[in-house]
């Protein structure tokens, strides 16, 4: 019996060990700003924050104030102003983005010249104290990217960035990509959907709270009592915000 106990507390240990980042869990209020004059004093737990906008001071006060920090990267298109811009090789841009000037998606099939790219990225999110990361347009198989992007394409590339925030002891958020989500939920820390309930999908993302990962939900239509009504009742942290993601925020928390 002794030994038993000794094993298991060993086998309770190690899980530990390999897993020192932060994992979210139920329900946290949190903000996500991009845009306008940013402002740390919001009542929520969680901020998500631009990676290469963000000070580090910024980062810090958050942190000071008992804030956990997400910060956002693209990691499928090439954005002509991040200054890691030069790094992308013109093979593996392709199509703009709609609606995004100088965005590019990436083919996401040239691990070989994008990881190395995308784990400085997130090396650097370390370096200034993030706590996870949001890596955008995961999705590209489903979008007129310029490749030919298969289902497989898809997961072998979030599956690569999932791994390498868990190198750095950091977690990561899975970016929609609703038809991955079984695949991926395993993978990922939490999931970020934008607009599940104008698309009537939130069901699809269900399966992170089904295991106890947070869903940290955005709207930027409807009326914050309808959803706040569907959020809760799927377990999310929901709240409706601008579409340019400024400061502006009405929370369900």
């Amino acid at each position: 019996m002794k030994k038993q106990f000794i094993t298991l507390i060993s086998s309770l240990l190690a899980a530990s060990a390999t897993q020192a980042y932060w994992q979210p869990h139920g329900q946290l209020s949190w903000q996500i700003q991009f845009a306008g004059t940013f402002n740390p004093n919001i009542n929520a737990q969680v901020f998500d924050v631009d990676l290469f906008d963000t000070p580090q001071s910024t980062i810090d006060l958050l942190h000071g104030q008992g804030k956990k920090v997400i910060c956002y990267f693209s990691a499928g298109s090439s954005e002509n102003w991040r200054p890691d811009f030069n790094r992308f090789p013109r093979e593996v841009k392709g199509r703009n983005l709609s609606g995004w000037a100088g965005e590019k998606w990436l083919d996401i099939r040239r691990l070989d010249i994008l990881m190395p790219i995308m784990s400085d990225r997130i090396a650097l999110a370390k370096q200034k104290g993030c706590d996870a990361v949001d890596p955008d347009n995961i999705d590209g198989y489903t979008n007129r990217t310029g490749f030919k992007l298969s289902y497989n394409d898809q997961l072998t590339y979030n599956r690569a960035l999932a791994n390498a925030a868990h190198s750095q002891d950091l977690a990561i958020g899975l970016k929609n990509d609703l038809n991955q989500i079984p695949d991926l939920v395993n993978d990922f820390d939490f999931a970020i959907n934008e607009s599940c309930m104008v698309y009537n999908e939130c069901s699809m993302v269900s399966p992170f709270v089904a295991v106890g990962k947070s869903v940290f939900h955005i709207e930027y239509q409807a009326d914050i009592s309808a959803i706040c009504s569907v959020g809760n009742s799927y377990g999310f942290s929901s709240m409706k915000k601008n579409q340019n993601l400024d400061g502006w925020r009405e929370s369900c928390l």
